[in-house]
């Protein structure tokens, strides 16, 4: 949208300086459109200004909102209403308030700093409220569609809500040091997906993760340290794009079998109660012949045929979202037998923190077999091995 008016763009801090404006506008073209902004890769609304002597332009970020209000007084203008019938206001001296930068970063440290009747600016971009002893997400916040960086750590905030994840542009959550005891399933299925890179679950009361945690594919940075986490996701290894993770001083006592697919940067598993891996000691979960639903499941996941819950019953559906790969690169879903092997963390991790006082840096990982004739070739090739 292009307007050809005579334009006086003027400097508010003139006067501080003992100067006037020109006072006299230039004609110039006036435009909006979207420029991508080359750091986050997003688009944005922004007035352009283009001139005789600046034909490149020079450009004003402009606030979706307030345009819309612009813009509709204008069409109203154009199509040649009666100026006495269009809703426009007054032209009056601005406020200071209305000329000021939007505040986009906010720190509240202090329970006596925490708002209580007024709302919370709704250009942040950055909010950080901690040691304020929340024992809830505050409501408010929810409503902050700017939001990128959520830090609530050193509080008592026992549960989050679902809305957390309405929060389109969100990209880092720190909830270090709260009395969280789950991360919901509705979390890891809303925007966060496509969003989240930095999420900080340190010391809380977590004992697991739901499957549908690895829905958060973006997430590049990974805080789960002192919980009470006795297992990770078992799809894990779909964390692609993960570089560091840290789950220290938790309950592990072995490693999903999807953790050898992880590539990070630095990985920190000390202080947890790893098992001593022995091929030998399994659990064997496999009846003969196979039940036929067992048979059903495998035949969709190796063929890879599409389902979901408007297909089969949804906890069918759950089952296929957990289902275990072979040695033999084949898939089974309930029935298996399952071992642990050792696994040196460095074959997933360029800089790996020591897993006990001992200076080890191995870890258990399970292994799952699809059946007897697959983990009885495991145990030969362990034995031979083992010979040489």
């Amino acid at each position: 949208m292009k307007l050809q008016c005579d334009v006086e763009v003027v400097n508010r801090m003139l006067p501080t300086f003992g100067m006037k404006s020109r006072g006299k506008g230039t004609r110039a073209v006036l435009s909006i459109g979207k420029h991508l902004d080359k750091t986050t890769q997003r688009s944005n609304i922004y007035l352009m200004i283009c001139t005789a002597k600046d034909r490149a332009g020079s450009k004003y970020k402009a606030d979706s909102n307030s345009l819309k209000n612009f813009l509709s007084a204008a069409r109203l203008a154009d199509t040649g209403s009666d100026t006495s019938s269009l809703p426009l206001s007054t032209l009056t001296p601005v406020r200071a308030r209305d000329v000021e930068q939007p505040k986009k970063k906010l720190t509240i440290v202090s329970k006596k700093d925490y708002p209580l009747t007024s709302n919370f600016p709704h250009s942040l971009e950055q909010l950080q409220v901690s040691y304020c002893k929340l024992s809830r997400v505050d409501m408010r916040m929810l409503s902050l569609k700017a939001l990128r960086k959520l830090d609530l750590s050193n509080n008592h905030i026992k549960k989050l809500p679902a809305t957390i994840g309405d929060l389109g542009c969100l990209s880092e959550l720190i909830l270090h040091n709260n009395h969280l005891e789950a991360f919901s399933e509705a979390l890891c299925l809303s925007t966060l997906q496509r969003t989240l890179q930095h999420l900080d679950l340190s010391q809380n009361r977590l004992q697991k993760l739901p499957a549908q945690f690895c829905q958060l594919r973006e997430l590049v940075n990974l805080k789960l340290d002192e919980n009470a986490l006795l297992c990770l996701p078992f799809h894990i290894g779909r964390l692609s794009k993960l570089r560091f993770l840290s789950a220290a001083h938790n309950q592990l006592a072995v490693l999903p079998g999807d953790f050898r697919k992880l590539s990070l940067e630095n990985l920190d598993l000390f202080g947890n109660p790893f098992i001593q891996p022995n091929p030998l000691d399994h659990k064997m979960q496999l009846t003969f012949p196979l039940p036929l639903q067992e048979l059903a499941s495998r035949a969709v996941a190796n063929l890879r045929i599409p389902y979901g819950p408007h297909l089969i019953p949804a906890h069918l559906c759950r089952d296929l979202e957990i289902a275990k790969t072979c040695d033999c690169g084949r898939i089974c879903i309930s029935f298996y037998i399952k071992t642990a092997v050792s696994m040196n963390l460095h074959q997933v991790s360029h800089t790996v923190v020591l897993v006990d006082d001992m200076g080890g840096t191995d870890a258990p990982v399970e292994q799952h077999f699809c059946s007897l004739s697959c983990y009885s070739e495991f145990l030969d090739n362990s034995l031979q091995r083992g010979t040489r």
